[in-house]
Parts: structure tokens; sequence; C-alpha cells
């Protein structure tokens, strides 16, 4: 029989959650390593430095996927501190290319930016800021040689994309669209945890009725393929 000074086992998830956090610190910091030594100018001109840059592809990928299981604990368990401030669409876009210069300069990948200098917008920084990391990551990876960052109030809604001139998303990913039980791929180890979780920073942002979203598709300036996040 249970006494009434027995206590609980903690949740898994909780000891999981901790675990994340844990590791999320110590891969930031070798994240953080990797992009101050390899644009220095005696590493970044040494051979082994394009063999080093699909290891930092690698790293921040990992890392963000860390950031974005432990955001999604928060969220679930309702005490993530939702920050909807306003934002210079200008500086905060400046912000996320600093962010990935070192990845794209070690991949031999062109940036392009298109940002309105006069827009403002109200979204939670550091949620937007991690879906278009992750974006840019990924893009980086399946481009040829460029990337379009860009940002406009389309329709009423601020509308962010990230194209690149690679071959597109395949079909089968474009005609399943957003879902969340969309399955694991072993050939390319994608678990869909990106998307999803963009998915879901996209719907926390809402605005006289109307709700964020994301969207894939293929065209774009440079042909390749298109992530859209809209915000209200």
């Amino acid at each position: 029989m249970e006494t009434s000074d027995q206590q609980q086992p903690p949740e898994l998830t909780a000891f999981l959650a901790s675990a994340i956090h844990d590791m999320k610190n110590s891969i930031s910091m070798l994240v953080n390593f990797m992009e101050e030594k390899l644009v220095e100018p005696e590493v970044k001109d040494h051979p082994i430095c394009k063999q080093m840059a699909p290891m930092l592809y690698e790293v921040k990928r990992v890392n963000s996927n860390l950031i974005q299981l432990l955001t999604l604990y928060k969220v679930d368990k309702k005490f993530y501190p939702f920050d909807l401030t306003e934002n210079s669409l200008e500086e905060f876009m400046t912000e996320i290319e600093q962010q990935n210069r070192a990845l794209m300069d070690t991949q031999g990948v062109q940036l392009e930016m298109d940002i309105p200098d006069d827009l403002y917008w109200y979204f939670d920084r550091e949620l937007v800021s991690g879906v278009l990391n992750h974006a840019l990551n990924n893009a980086t990876r399946y481009t040829q040689d460029k990337l379009r960052l860009a940002a406009a109030e389309v329709d009423g809604q601020l509308e962010f994309r990230v194209e690149d001139n690679g071959r597109g998303y395949p079909p089968g990913m474009l005609e399943e669209g957003i879902k969340v039980n969309r399955g694991v791929s072993f050939n390319t180890g994608s678990t869909g945890l990106g998307l999803y979780f963009s998915s879901i920073v996209a719907k926390m942002h809402k605005n006289q009725g109307r709700t964020g979203d994301i969207l894939l598709e293929n065209g774009g300036k440079f042909g390749g393929g298109c992530f859209v996040l809209r915000l209200p």
C-alpha cells in the first residue's frame, strides 16, 4: 500500500528534457568553436577546411534538433515564455545571416538578402530565428551554390522565404505537405522534426483570426526548393 509520504517518481520526460539541455549546451560549445576556427585565414585556406564543412553542417543540425525538442517539450508543458515583440526585419535578418555566415562560407554558398528596410512585425524572435536557421542550414546542404533569404508583407501577412538553386523538394514531399505523421526516412535520416517544429511555431502566431503556417514549394528566383513561413 502506498503511504502518503511516498513521493511519486518524476516523469521520464523531465529527465529527458534535462539530458537534452545538457547535450545542447555541450554541442553549442562545439558549434561555436568550429565556426570561429573555420573562418580564421590560416584555416580557411587550408584543404582540410572543405572536409570540415560537412561536419559543421551535421553538428549544427544536431544542435538545432536538440533545441527544437527542448522547445517542443516546454510548449507541450505550457511553460514556454512566448514573447511577442516588435522587430525590425532588416536587423533581425542581418542577425540570421551572421549566424549562418561561417557555414555558407565553408560550403562556398552565396546568400542573397531581400529585405525592406522599413518593415517591422510582431513575432517571437527566438522561435522564428530557430525556424529560419534550421531552414538555412538545410538549404545550405541541398543547394548548388546560391541561397536567397527574403521577407515581405504579402496579403497582410509577413512572409519569409528561404530559396535555393538545388534540385528542389521531391514530388512526394510536396504532395504530402506538412504532416505530423509523415514518418521517418532511413535513407536520408529525416525524421520530419524540423518541419513539425516550424509548423508548431507558425501556429503559435495568431492575429485577428488568422494563424501562421508554413509551405514547401519549388521554383522561386533560383528554381530550386522554397521554404515559406507566413505569420499574421
